[in-house]
């Protein structure tokens, strides 16, 4: 289960970025087309947090959809799977999103 690795990587630029301070909300964007189970990484998290500066931190994932467009007629589409062709028939396409695993932003506790 790579998720596990992810769920730590998180934890790990997380608390770094944080410099000593408890962080309170990590919120991540999760390709649909990634590979990385959403959920995994959800039920992970928690766990590896314990003991970090973001134990007790909520974690929002936000799902991002496969879009790609046509190279042949233009078109943007929706790509629930990694090849999808176009509605054109062509499978000639540039992926737009849905491949991204990426930490957005942080909240930080306010400083005493």
């Amino acid at each position: 289960m790579h998720e596990l690795g992810i769920a730590r990587n998180i934890v790990s630029i997380a608390s770094d970025a944080a410099k000593g301070r408890r962080v309170t909300r990590v919120t991540v964007e999760i390709g649909g087309l990634s590979g990385v189970m959403a959920d995994a990484v959800a039920f992970c998290f928690d766990v590896v947090a314990e003991g970090t500066p973001l134990q007790g931190a909520k974690l929002d994932i936000r799902e991002i959809e496969g879009r790609a467009r046509c190279n042949a007629c233009g078109a943007e589409f929706a790509t629930p799977e990694l090849f999808t062709a176009c509605a054109c028939g062509s499978s000639d396409t540039t992926r737009l999103s849905g491949e991204e695993l990426s930490i957005k932003s942080m909240e930080l506790e306010e400083a005493a």
